[in-house]
C-alpha cells in the first residue's frame, strides 16, 4: 500500500507500507528524492508525523545531492572525457544507441537536444559504467597481483564493484573489493588505493603502523591521500 504526501519545502514524499519491516526507513536518493518504508501496522499520518520532525535532516540531505548533482558533467558532443583505455565520442546517427569499441565509447544521437534529457544524460552514464566494469575485471584483479607480489602481500580474492563512496575495502579474511572508478584514476593514484587495501591485510585499523606500513610502499601516503581527495566516485 502507498501514498504520496506533499510536504512544504520538500515536496512529495512516497510512503509504502510492508509486510515484514519492522520500523519506519526513510531515504533521500538522487534519483528518487524522499522515499519512506513503514510496517503495514504503522498508520500513515504517524509516518507524516516522523517525517515532519526529521525535516530539517531530510532538507540538508536534499541540499547535498543537489549540490553533488551541479558537479556532474554535463555530457555534449564538445565534452572531452576518457577512461584509462577507451575515450567518449559523439556521432550523429538515425538512431538513439552506445557502442564500446575496444578503444572508444561511441555514443550515437540523433538530436542535440537528447543532450537536455536527464534521462539520456543517465543513459551516457550508464554505458560509461559498463565500459569501467568491464575494464576493471580485466585490469585491477592483475594489477593487484603485480603489486601484491612486488611488495610482498598475501591476499584472498579480488572483487570489483560500483560503489558511491568507497573506492575499496579489505575484509577481515583478507578479500579485497575495489571500485570500478578506479579506472578513471591517473595510474599511480589506483596503485595508492590498492596498496593501501594490500596493506589491511597486515594491518587492520588505521593506527600509525598501518600509515607506517603504506609510507613503505608508496613512499609519501598523506600526500597522496590528499590527492586521492580531489576525486569522488560518485562524481564524473
Amino acid at each position: 500500500m502507498t501514498k504520496e504526501i506533499l510536504i512544504p519545502e520538500i515536496g512529495s514524499i512516497k510512503i509504502t507500507k510492508k509486510r515484514g519491516v519492522k520500523r519506519m526507513i526513510l531515504k533521500v536518493k538522487p534519483s528518487e528524492k524522499v522515499v519512506m518504508t513503514v510496517p503495514y501496522s504503522v498508520s500513515f499520518s504517524s509516518a507524516e508525523n516522523f517525517i515532519n520532525e526529521k525535516k530539517d535532516w531530510i532538507i540538508r540531505s536534499l541540499k547535498k545531492i543537489a549540490e553533488r548533482e551541479n558537479l556532474k558533467t554535463v555530457f555534449t558532443p564538445e565534452t572531452v572525457f576518457s577512461t584509462k583505455k577507451h575515450k567518449l565520442c559523439f556521432i550523429k546517427s538515425e538512431k538513439n544507441h552506445i557502442k564500446i569499441s575496444p578503444s572508444k565509447i561511441k555514443v550515437f544521437y540523433t538530436s542535440r537536444n537528447m543532450f537536455e534529457s536527464t534521462g539520456f544524460q543517465e543513459y551516457i552514464r550508464n554505458g560509461i559504467i559498463e565500459t569501467l566494469r568491464n575494464e576493471a575485471k580485466n585490469y585491477l584483479p592483475e594489477r593487484t597481483d603485480i603489486l601484491a607480489q612486488k611488495f610482498g602481500f598475501k591476499y584472498e580474492k579480488v572483487s570489483v564493484r560500483n560503489a558511491r563512496t568507497r573506492w575499496g575495502s579489505c575484509s577481515g579474511k583478507n578479500n579485497i573489493s575495489l571500485n570500478i572508478h578506479l579506472m578513471r584514476l591517473p595510474e599511480y593514484l589506483s596503485d595508492y588505493v590498492i596498496l593501501h587495501e594490500l596493506c589491511h591485510t597486515i594491518e587492520k585499523n588505521h593506527g600509525k603502523k598501518f600509515w607506517t606500513l603504506l609510507d613503505r610502499v608508496t613512499g609519501n601516503a598523506k600526500k597522496l591521500d590528499k590527492e586521492l581527495n580531489n576525486y569522488n566516485p560518485n562524481i564524473f
